[in-house]
This record gives C-alpha cells, structure tokens and sequence, in this order.
C-alpha cells in the first residue's frame, strides 16, 4: 500500500511473463510440462486446417498433426515453428513472428488474450487436470481449501480468504449448473488427449475446471 508503484521495494517483475511462458506455466502449475530436454520439434494442439493456405500442395508441412503423449506437453521453446503460421496461442500473446529479428517484444492486453487462457485446448486441459490433481489429494476438503491449493499453485502466493470465498461460491454455483446439463459437463472434461479421472463426478470435474 506503501509502495504501489514499486519504486522503494523490489517485489517481482511489473509485466506479465512472455507468450512461451505463460503457456509453460500453465502446464506447470498443472503438472502436466514435460522436463525432458532436447530432439526435435514437437506440435502442440493447435486450430485444425491451420497450414492448409500457406503449405505447398504436397510439402510435409501442408497439414498440421499435432504431437502425441508427452510431446504435447513439452516446453514451448521445442514447439516445431513456421513462420507463415505461427503458433497461434503464441502470437496472441506478442511472440515475435520471426520473420526478423526484433530489439524488443511488443506488449498489449486484449481479449483475445483471456479468450485464449479461456477457450484454447492447453489451457481447458491442464485447467481440468490441476482441477483433477487437487480433488484427489483431498477428496473431502471443504470448497474453500480446495481452492486456496489452485489458486496457490497458480499464483505462486499465499491465498487470501476473499479470494478463496469467491472461487468457492463459483464452484458451487458450477456444480450445481453441470448438474442439470451432463453432457456440457462431459464435452468439457473431455477437451485433450488425456482422459479425465473416472472416480471424479463429472459435474464437480467440470465445475473446478472453470474455476481453476
């Protein structure tokens, strides 16, 4: 309160992380990234068709095959890159498209950018598999300390009670909703190539996947 500008203390970085870290992140928090290092380029999911108008008719990079296992959920600096369409979960994030050199990263705030983190399969994925993870650590913990563990994970900081209040009241809300439309709850749950925890009732996965 002091320091809102953070000019006496050094508390952290003033900007948000850069496009390949933030999808790393995501599937850190999650425990889904893959540590393994070096080989080839690997394919994340990305839009089906994504190569189809600018692949040369019969070239091996004319249709896009995302990777298998755990290719998918390696660091984003192995993902296999063309530069006439690049990644596009990266360049909604300001990754350089690398057709030049650049002295500095753009950096903007969009809605395409919550709409990504919202929307976009790596992210509805690990979302649903950190949901899935913190449910069965504590199977019977209360709403409100389940989500103090998804929100410490994700935010790397303590979690304070009016946050975990609110998140509590969404998962109930949730759960509640999917209750009454299972098959929302099973498309949802369903996003990936890993299936989800069949122990788990599939409103209450569905339901902690949107909040974390």
């Amino acid at each position: 309160e002091q320091d809102r500008d953070n000019a006496l203390l050094s508390r952290g970085p003033r900007f948000r992380m850069d496009a390949e870290m933030v999808r790393d992140s995501a599937l850190a928090a999650s425990g889904l990234l893959s540590l393994r290092m070096f080989g080839p380029g690997v394919k994340p999911y990305q839009p089906g068709g994504i190569w189809d108008v600018v692949g040369i008719p019969g070239g091996d990079t004319r249709e896009y095959a995302p990777s298998e296992g755990d290719d998918l959920y390696r660091r984003s600096v192995y993902t296999f890159w063309k530069r006439t369409a690049p990644p596009t979960n990266l360049a909604a994030f300001d990754a350089p498209m690398r057709e030049s050199c650049v002295v500095a990263r753009e950096r903007t705030n969009t809605p395409l950018q919550a709409l990504v983190t919202l929307h976009d399969p790596p992210y509805v994925e690990a979302a649903r598999f950190l949901a899935q993870r913190e449910r069965r650590a504590e199977p019977e913990a209360a709403d409100t300390a389940r989500a103090a563990r998804i929100l410490e994970r994700v935010l790397a900081r303590p979690a304070r009670a009016p946050e975990t209040q609110v998140l509590a009241e969404l998962a109930r809300s949730l759960r509640a909703e999917y209750a009454e439309r299972p098959g929302d709850a099973a498309e949802l749950v369903g996003v990936g190539e890993l299936a989800p925890g069949e122990s788990i009732a599939v409103a209450d996965l569905a339901a902690w996947t949107l909040v974390a």
